[in-house]
């Protein structure tokens, strides 16, 4: 799919560069930079023709939006995908819908790409809300898929998480990681953490978002949330800057790539609590799923880098739940770093970290099978949802049934 002219003539102007300018062009004089910055940040949102599809999303409470050629709007309700009331959206009418959402930047993106990330906000009765856009390419058509962020973050202690991820919240610095599959609740997790420490610390928290998710309402803690591509070109820049502005906790978002977790990991080395997310199904996999980041000959240092910096992995599922008021609610794997825990990370012993974590009870530690037993016991989801996804059935079997199943010698 082509994009207008004007969008691809500025992208041939750019040549092949991948990193595409968040501010103004260089040769402007300092006089039409100042002009041009003070009416990005004074300029009013235009009503869009997609905003209705967007009000119904709220309306109807749901999580995600899906846009697709030749389908009717689909919004995710309490897990499920429903249609909207309306007929299928032709190819035309998507590209007038959603074109328009995209500004110079992520128009060239998009254009180079076949995708942009971007946030996106629309008023609903009079409340501003936001949302996280993915705009992509499918057979040559151009769709959207959008994740509705809360205007609340919800109270950390209120989410049924284990208590010992309260734990992870009081470290001067180090790393936290959340795990997890895309809608998994990351985010929220990290945004009720990090909202939890600016109940309590007089701290600077200082987060790089690509886009922002959550915005955070000043308590105790100055927070500074900077947007990638609104705010600063790139994340590169972003940490760059991060180092001179005093930050006590970096949030850095998701950990994609070798460049995103050196940085991260090099921040928490000098002194930041530095929280991020990554795609791994479970919490000791994490290991292996950063150790893909880089090249062989680099693992042993990066082994050691995670052993002496990493405070805990939290991996997270969200599941439908049976309590009244209560849709869904999160069943978590927590891997903290004890000295057993960095001992086999430092010897390569990944096979070992899931009973490691199974009888780290002490340390704060549980895996899946454990979670989903005391979710059960206290009455938040049933014995299906639970064995649909548990990681060992017979293990779970076992935990209903009162029967304690040592781990083999791990050391």
């Amino acid at each position: 799919m082509n994009i207008p002219g004007h969008a691809r003539s500025k992208r041939m102007a750019h040549g092949a560069a991948k990193k595409v300018p968040a501010g103004p062009p260089r040769d402007m004089s300092p006089d039409a930079v100042a002009a041009r910055l003070k009416s990005s940040l004074l300029q009013e949102k235009k009503e869009l023709e997609v905003d209705k599809i967007f009000r119904a999303l709220v309306k109807l409470e749901g999580s995600d939006l899906h846009l697709k050629v030749d389908q009717p709007p689909m919004v995710r309700v309490g897990g499920e995908l429903k249609p909207l009331n309306r007929g299928p959206i032709g190819a035309e009418e998507m590209v007038r819908l959603l074109l328009p959402m995209m500004d110079d930047r992520n128009l060239i993106i998009f254009e180079e790409e076949g995708g942009a990330d971007f946030s996106y906000q629309c008023e609903v009765d009079g409340v501003r809300w936001r949302f996280r856009i993915n705009m992509l390419k499918s057979l040559g058509n151009i769709g959207l898929v959008a994740r509705r962020i809360s205007n609340f973050i919800p109270d950390f202690r209120g989410l049924f998480l284990p208590d010992s991820i309260e734990n992870l919240c009081h470290y001067e610095q180090g790393m936290v990681l959340l795990a997890g599959v895309t809608g998994s609740g990351k985010s929220t997790t990290i945004g009720s953490m990090l909202n939890y420490i600016n109940s309590i610390y007089r701290k600077h928290i200082l987060t790089l978002e690509d886009p922002i998710e959550f915005i955070f309402t000043e308590d105790k803690s100055l927070i500074n949330q900077r947007e990638i591509g609104q705010d600063v070109v790139d994340f590169s820049v972003g940490m760059k800057h991060a180092v001179r502005e005093d930050p006590d906790i970096i949030l850095v978002g998701e950990l994609r790539d070798e460049e995103t977790f050196m940085t991260a990991i090099h921040a928490a080395e000098t002194g930041h609590l530095v929280f991020g997310t990554i795609h791994a199904a479970s919490a000791s996999t994490c290991i292996g799923r950063i150790l893909d980041l880089f090249p062989e000959e680099m693992h042993n240092a990066i082994r050691s880098a995670i052993a002496f910096n990493m405070k805990g992995i939290v991996a997270q599922k969200l599941l439908k739940s049976i309590k009244p008021g209560v849709s869904r609610v999160p069943t978590c794997e927590v891997m903290t770093f004890s000295p057993m825990i960095r001992k086999l990370v430092l010897e390569g012993h990944d096979n070992k970290l899931p009973d490691a974590i199974r009888i780290g009870a002490e340390d704060g530690m549980q895996d899946f099978t454990m979670s989903l037993k005391q979710l059960i016991d206290d009455e938040l989801i049933d014995r299906p949802t639970a064995f649909a996804v548990a990681p060992n059935k017979d293990a779970l079997k076992m935990a209903l049934k009162g029967i304690d199943v040592k781990a083999p010698g791990i050391l």
